[in-house]
């Protein structure tokens, strides 16, 4: 029998080369990797930036989180693959401040960050209310920390890494100070005849509620918002203001006219050089001042009369409705046809609240008027508290004209007739004094 030998042919060879290859390929580890081992991450928290704040204000606190986490352990091996994350990495990193009491009220929800690996910081920052009844010192604040961290595993496989992470959470304190500030408190405040659409005064009683003690000290009054209130004069100086003191200060305000008859708001601030010698503001104090509508006016005199013909004078009653006495009033009233006036200006003088005053007018009515009830407008000017010149609203006046009083039938003398008698009477006295000298 012959034989052949396998190395006489190439196809055969090349197939033994190619499966030795594969074998020594399996049997072969990976390539070699780095492993970072260590005890996880480690986080320190402070507050960025100002960390003082005063009673009263809304404020943002920015606050630095670093990962001080370090990998301990490097290992080199070709036995092991490199996993995506270190030890000290934080995956998923959610961060949030908590209230310290009703002192300090945090607004902002936790926030997510996402991964922090070990050495790297990021800052986070929350908006805070700081109540105006916080007392001077410090505050904790608790930030927590919610992440995970991959674990330590042993690598069964040399070409399979398993993937698990540690969950964890750390509370860290952060402490924010409140600084010690005037506050103002408005014990007293009292209006001097503030109406609408004229000026008056504010006399107001303010206390240092405040453990700091100002210097060169002003109270200033300020327009909240969109109040019909507002200041004509806004700033006084009081000097030294210790806590616990009180001040008298006045203000000589302004109302607008839309202003009606309710308690509006107004805003003050207290300016002051503290005790390390900066000059600082203390937060707005807000008080309410009670406002009166404009004096209103109303006629409570019956409706006069005024025949066709000659004038008359009628008299006008007019009545203060409003909260406020009007000083040196004057009242007008306004004619038109068939009603004319020689005086439609009368003086009524001051007149309190709930107080009448009597005018007078001079007025004629045509002939040819028609008979029936006619309205005619009529207004006051008048003063404020102050001296200012204010106008009142219309205020409508009725006159009722009448047909012109007709003389009786038997007493019409035929105007000719009332001659010729006159003409005898005369020419009968001239011939009897004639007949007397004979």
């Amino acid at each position: 029998m012959t034989h052949k030998d396998w190395r006489g042919s190439p196809g055969t060879a090349l197939l033994l080369l190619s499966l030795l290859l594969c074998g020594i390929l399996a049997a072969a580890p990976a390539s070699a990797a780095t492993q970072y081992l260590g005890d996880g991450p480690s986080f320190t928290a402070s507050v960025s930036g100002i960390n003082e704040f005063v009673p009263g204000e809304e404020t943002t606190i920015s606050i630095l989180v670093k990962n001080t986490g370090l990998n301990n352990l490097k290992q080199v091996s070709s036995g092991t693959i490199e996993p995506e994350d270190v030890q000290s990495t934080a995956k998923t990193v959610t961060i949030g401040l908590a209230s310290a009491g009703d002192a300090v009220l945090i607004r902002t929800d936790p926030q997510m960050v996402g991964d922090i690996r070990g050495g790297n910081s990021v800052t986070v920052r929350f908006i805070a209310k700081i109540s105006a009844n916080a007392t001077t010192g410090e505050y904790q604040l608790p930030l927590t920390l919610s992440y995970r961290y991959p674990r330590v595993i042993v690598q069964e496989r040399a070409d399979v890494f398993e993937f698990t992470y540690n969950e964890a959470e750390d509370t860290l304190p952060v402490t924010i100070r409140i600084q010690p500030r005037v506050k103002a408190e408005v014990m007293e405040a009292v209006p001097e005849q503030l109406t609408a659409g004229s000026e008056g005064y504010l006399n107001l009683k303010i206390r240092n509620a405040g453990p700091e003690n100002g210097t060169l000290a002003s109270v200033k009054l300020l327009r909240n918002g969109q109040s019909p209130v507002f200041p004509v004069v806004s700033t006084m100086f009081i000097g030294d203001f210790p806590s616990g003191d009180t001040v008298a200060c006045r203000y000589r305000v302004s109302v607008s006219q839309d202003a009606t008859d309710q308690t509006y708001p107004v805003d003050l601030v207290v300016s002051y050089t503290n005790r390390e010698g900066t000059v600082v503001t203390s937060s707005r104090t807000t008080v309410g001042v009670s406002v009166d509508a404009r004096p209103g006016f109303s006629v409570t005199s019956p409706v006069p009369e005024v025949s066709g013909g000659p004038g008359r004078t009628i008299e006008v009653q007019y009545r203060n409705d409003g909260n406020v006495t009007v000083y040196a009033a004057q009242a007008r009233i306004t004619l038109h046809d068939p009603v004319t006036s020689s005086d439609n200006t009368a003086y009524l003088g001051d007149i309190a609240p709930g107080e009448s005053a009597t005018a007078w007018y001079d007025i004629a009515a045509d002939e040819a008027a028609e008979s029936r009830v006619y309205v005619f407008d009529s207004t006051i000017r008048y003063r404020d508290a102050l001296g200012t010149s204010l106008e009142s609203d219309t205020i409508p006046v009725q006159i009722t004209v009448v047909p012109a009083p007709s003389a009786p039938a038997g007493l019409l003398v035929p105007a000719g007739a009332l001659i010729a008698v006159t003409v005898a009477g005369i020419l009968f006295l001239v011939y009897r004094r004639k007949k007397e000298n004979r």
